[in-house]
């Protein structure tokens, strides 16, 4: 990464902590082709048996509400944890063995032309066949689908669709989540002509699709780590990778449970 783009990515992350931590499906820039940082961050030391509080054994699903999905239904004590694009191979290495180190559970929305996904395949498959992470389409290179043709569409959920199957035998449906959370109807459609009938939206963000520090971080986990929310993070830059033992410390301090969108959804009959 040249001066100039590191300056840039510093900007973006001192815009995003001036303007506090996001709830909304909002913007976040991600340059398709950027690259991960070059050291291999530190994760937080991580107790090598679970230690996340386990979704109930065999609890009831509740079905898949119409429309955009932007958190959990119904009452519980759940949390959907889910980490977009991967422009970062060490994060998203990081992630996998964080969820081997404590049992974590959460869903991963790939941006397929980003490297870290066939890097870590080998890890990352026998995680996703037991079910412990999940996989969902955030498109091939992460463009606004709003602008773009119908068959750029098509195109860019497809060449994604096929690599999750090639690579890890799911194809991410019925879950896609659309680049910045832009869609419209035109978009749902040919989405939902290739099986992704949920746009997945979220209420709340770790906020670090851009460079920012670690505390900044945790306070927007304090601020949206609740029951029953989908929060959005991102497998881009290190600072979450500092962060994992803070981040699980907040999850069993308030009695939640990490879960993939499957572990407590189901389609309607």
């Amino acid at each position: 990464m040249d001066r100039r783009q590191l300056l840039a990515l510093l900007a973006a992350g001192t815009a995003t902590a001036l303007t506090g931590c996001s709830a909304d499906p909002a913007p976040h820039r991600v340059t398709p082709r950027l690259s991960g940082p070059t050291g291999t961050p530190a994760p937080s030391a991580v107790p090598a048996t679970p230690t996340v509080p386990p979704a109930a054994a065999n609890a009831p699903k509740a079905a898949i509400p119409a429309g955009n999905l932007t958190a959990l239904p119904g009452a519980g004590s759940n949390l959907a944890l889910t980490v977009d694009d991967g422009a970062s191979a060490e994060v998203v290495g990081a992630y996998i063995q964080f969820a081997k180190d404590s049992g974590a559970r959460f869903t991963f929305f790939v941006t397929a032309y980003y490297d870290a996904w066939t890097t870590h395949k080998a890890a990352l498959r026998p995680l996703v066949e037991s079910g412990q992470i999940q996989l969902g389409n955030h498109t091939w290179d992460h463009p606004d689908l709003t602008k773009l043709s119908a068959t750029e569409v098509s195109t860019q959920l497809t060449r994604t669709k096929t690599f999750l199957r090639n690579n890890f035998g799911v194809d991410g449906t019925p879950y896609f989540r659309p680049p910045f959370g832009y869609h419209n109807a035109s978009v749902d459609k040919v989405a939902a002509e290739l099986g992704y009938t949920v746009p997945t939206l979220w209420y709340g963000s770790l906020s670090d699709s851009g460079v920012i520090t670690e505390d900044y971080l945790i306070e927007c986990a304090r601020k949206y780590f609740n029951a029953q929310a989908i929060v959005i993070g991102h497998a881009n830059h290190p600072a979450v990778t500092h962060c994992y033992g803070r981040l699980l410390d907040i999850i069993r301090e308030r009695k939640l449970s990490l879960v993939t969108l499957n572990d407590v959804l189901v389609s309607p009959a």
